[in-house]
């Protein structure tokens, strides 16, 4: 495996980051293949991004035969608003497709995935992608920064009824208007553009609710969009793999049945994007 760190070089930039994680191909295991690549966007509320939603999750991807990486976004507290973490995603979706050859990546192949808050950064990208006015804030042509399929864990969807406030509040900072909240409510965003959607969520999340991706699936399947929607009965929010291995120190983010996520999420990859 080949690791880099590079520095998001964008405007208002405080200490953005892209993590690239690299699978090594040798004369012996096809070494010029072009892999598929996910772009992980962790969560917590646009408040602070959780490391265990991070790498972990990367190094289970880079068993399905992809390449990773993590953006660590730029987040509230470092003074940025609306639309500057979604430029941040858009500036990392063009890097690696620019770098693809370098990197071994297959650039019609590159996937972005987002847990919670990242959730709702993925999914604006696939819903604002093709969108004039990000292009022109990116001063680059759309398709640089177009994803090809997005995974959403237990994203936040909605500015509505069942809204992660702090989420929405955050994100917007001191930009907040109606007009702009109800913008950000992606269930209402969705077209025929939006890619291929992989999504998960519990029945007992208490902090971003069902709701959020049962809308958001209602809107995919109103627009054709092609997507796989699991829901499972117990878990709470932030559960990352699931397992021990993204567990906090009590212990409460182990879920068996949650832990299926992943393996079912590697089967939708290979099925869409994996040709080994």
């Amino acid at each position: 495996m080949k690791y880099e760190t590079i520095k998001v070089e964008l405007d208002n930039v405080v200490q953005a980051r892209l993590s690239l994680y690299l699978q090594e191909d040798y004369p012996e295991t096809y070494k010029d293949r072009k892999r598929p690549m996910i772009l992980i966007c962790p969560g917590g509320g646009y408040e602070h991004v959780s490391v265990r939603e991070g790498e972990p999750i990367a190094f289970q991807f880079m068993t399905a035969g992809c390449h990773a990486a993590v953006l660590w976004y730029d987040i509230a507290k470092q003074g940025v608003e609306h639309p500057q973490e979604l430029k941040e995603l858009a500036w990392a979706m063009a890097y690696i497709r620019e770098h693809a050859d370098e990197y071994a990546i297959d650039k019609n192949k590159i996937v972005v995935a987002g847990f919670s808050a990242g959730g709702h950064l993925a999914a604006m990208l696939g819903c604002f992608w093709d969108k004039e006015w990000l292009e022109k804030e990116m001063g680059m042509t759309k398709t640089c920064y177009q994803p090809n399929g997005m995974i959403l864990a237990y994203p936040v969807i909605t500015s509505g009824e069942f809204a992660h406030r702090g989420s929405i509040v955050n994100l917007m900072g001191n930009k907040a208007t109606d007009e702009l909240e109800k913008e950000l409510s992606l269930e209402k965003q969705v077209t025929s553009n939006v890619p291929p959607v992989f999504m998960w969520h519990t029945v007992e999340d208490e902090t971003v609710p069902l709701e959020n991706t049962l809308l958001f699936a209602s809107a995919l399947r109103k627009a054709g969009v092609n997507f796989e929607y699991h829901v499972f009965p117990h878990g709470g929010h932030g559960y990352a793999l699931a397992t021990k291995e993204t567990a906090m120190m009590e212990q409460r983010e182990i879920e068996p049945q949650c832990a299926q996520w992943i393996e079912l999420c590697k089967n939708w990859l290979k099925y869409n994007f994996v040709t080994l």
